[in-house]
């Protein structure tokens, strides 16, 4: 990454112009199928962003501090998965003790962040753009409110679309899908302002 770019340029990039979902289109699964209620969104998103920001923190130093200076770098794809895993297992325990009823709401989704593509997509990003522990934060944190403001809009689209008619055949995945691209679409309307890597 060059001199010129600044955490706070990568943090607003991060969230608009690179947004990790509707840029990357990475944690599609997960997006995809809890959007259907906002409080599981909510919920659901809370958690990717808390993860995604502790992760890239752990994941960085452990990079950086262990697996380089050992000349094992080749292992990060492994370790990194560990660290994901060991967070999303906390995030579970909290929120099972904190809310059940968001818990039993989230289900399967909630485990299945341990191997959401979005949440390894930026710890790997921050290796190959060789970001700062600062940057990586920054990083870490504006991809989780990028992923987060994605499924809260789309949870929100689909809570009126129960009340509109929609044709046979685009009903669930289909409209969901199209919606998807019409946001990727709006969100690349921010791409001349701030761009990443």
């Amino acid at each position: 990454m060059s001199e010129s770019a600044y955490p706070i340029a990568i943090f607003f990039a991060a969230i608009f112009t690179n947004n990790i979902l509707l840029s990357n289109y990475l944690g599609m699964c997960s997006f995809l199928s809890v959007s259907r209620e906002l409080k599981t969104s909510l919920g659901l998103g809370i958690a990717v962003i808390f993860v995604m920001t502790s992760t890239s923190m752990l994941n960085w130093v452990v990079y950086y501090k262990i697996l380089e200076p050992l000349g094992i770098e080749y292992l990060r794809f492994i370790v990194f998965i560990i660290v994901i895993a060991a967070f999303v297992q906390l995030v579970e325990m909290i929120i099972e003790r904190v809310s059940e009823v968001l818990y039993a709401a989230l289900g399967i989704f909630l485990p299945l962040i341990t191997v959401n593509c979005a949440i390894l997509g930026v710890s790997l990003f921050m290796v190959i753009r060789d970001y700062t522990f600062v940057e990586s934060i920054t990083f870490g944190l504006g991809s989780g409110i990028g992923w987060f403001l994605a499924i809260m809009a789309m949870a929100g689209i689909r809570q009126k679309l129960k009340r509109a008619r929609i044709p046979h055949g685009l009903e669930g995945a289909g409209i969901t899908l199209i919606i998807t691209g019409m946001m990727a679409l709006a969100f690349m309307g921010f791409s001349g302002m701030l761009q990443i890597g």
